[in-house]
């Protein structure tokens, strides 16, 4: 018998990957680039190409056991090593290759994160807004994953609210900055916090809480500024990041969790990753994918078009009359709709061929989302077509 609750999600798909199909159908009617789409997040920028020349370098001098073979359990132990050296050296915390554990991607680093800090029916706290499939993560693991409600107008953490749902059945916290969907980099002052918090409901409650920090935005900031990193401000903290926006591969699925030094059984978490990779069928992301990205370890594609496209975005925005608060980081842009019900404004869009992600789902309704992770020349050619969409609907 098919699993009922799989069944279910049938009719409940990503809104994300439903609107990015209708999209691309749009396309084929006219012109892929006369659709603005800004639907999903997909790194637009070449991948450097000391990647390439390391991975054909690769495929012609390696022997095919290296290659190809299996990884260890743990990974492949020079890609830990190489992951370890640059944290240490760009973070100044003390890893060692024994904190480090690859896996597919960042959404892979969560699914292990979850399940080692948390047994079923434990509490995992999230922060609005959010990426929609925090919720499948967590929840098919066992736990639970509440949502503390959005901190507005700025996307920080909302403490008021955070104070009424911790209680000791929480056992993790997930944090996600620079932010998707918001653009929003939590503060020192904000991560000085949230430490602070915790520390104390370690103390009131008996047990450990976890930080599950999602980091795949980490090099993507704006203003020549840099993003608080969460595991100086607290020692439970595990860093769940991913290559594919830094180095603009997302279909390669290579990340990994590096476990703070200083958290509870830090020199065993690595060994239990491996043991839960056991029951979900992880068992090592590609071997190409994890020597790969150790030869260009410290580097990133250029990220600067970006901010570029921010900048664009951000002034017509604020032009036309939409209240939204300017990005700090990721290729996001998070805008108030023109009307208090999103979907409704993002299906009028659409007459507009105007693709947005209305953030119902991202736990802030009348809110939507634009991924502008797109050539620059199209977001200067989607600024008219916004403009005419906001005035003959809206009167802007």
């Amino acid at each position: 018998m098919i699993n009922q609750k799989y069944k279910d999600r049938l009719s409940n798909k990503s809104v994300i990957r439903e609107l990015a199909g209708y999209a691309r159908k749009r396309g084929k009617d006219i012109g892929y680039e006369n659709v603005f789409d800004y639907s999903l997040g997909n790194p637009s920028v070449d991948t450097p190409t000391d990647y390439n020349s390391a991975v054909i370098d690769m495929y012609k001098t390696m022997d095919s056991m290296s290659l190809h073979g299996y990884s260890p359990s743990l990974g492949n132990t020079h890609a830990r090593e190489v992951i370890a050296a640059s944290l240490k050296k760009r973070f100044g915390i003390d890893y060692e290759t024994k904190h480090i554990f690859p896996t597919t991607g960042a959404a892979g680093a969560i699914a292990h994160a979850v399940r080692a800090v948390t047994k079923p029916g434990d509490t995992v706290l999230g922060f609005a807004p959010f990426f929609p499939e925090y919720r499948p993560y967590i929840n098919d693991s066992g736990a639970k994953l509440e949502v503390v409600p959005p901190d507005l107008p700025d996307f920080q953490i909302n403490f008021k609210e955070l104070e009424k749902m911790m209680n000791g059945n929480v056992t993790a916290v997930l944090i996600n900055s620079p932010n998707n969907p918001s653009g929003a980099v939590y503060s020192q002052a904000t991560l000085e916090r949230l430490a602070a918090f915790l520390n104390t409901c370690q103390k009131k409650y008996g047990h450990d809480i976890f930080i599950i920090s999602d980091e795949p935005y980490r090099e993507i900031v704006f203003d020549g500024k840099k993003c608080p990193y969460p595991s100086h401000y607290y020692d439970n903290t595990l860093s769940c990041y991913s290559f594919s926006k830094s180095l603009s591969l997302p279909g390669e699925r290579i990340g990994y969790i590096a476990v703070n030094p200083r958290a509870t059984d830090a020199d065993i978490l690595v060994d239990i990753f491996a043991q839960i990779s056991r029951g979900i069928g992880h068992n090592c992301p590609s071997s190409t994918a994890q020597l790969g990205v150790t030869a260009v370890i410290d580097e990133t594609s250029d990220l600067s078009v970006y901010e570029t496209n921010m900048n664009l975005l951000y002034d017509a925005l604020t032009e036309i009359g939409f209240e939204v608060k300017r990005p700090q980081g990721t290729f996001y842009i998070f805008p108030k709709a023109l009307e208090d019900d999103a979907v409704a404004f993002c299906k009028k869009a659409l007459k507009y061929d105007l693709i947005m992600v209305p953030a119902d789902s991202f736990g802030a309704p009348g809110y939507v989302r634009l991924a502008y992770c797109i050539d620059t020349e199209k977001v200067r050619r989607s600024i008219p077509a916004l403009k005419k969409f906001a005035h003959e609907v809206y009167g802007k």
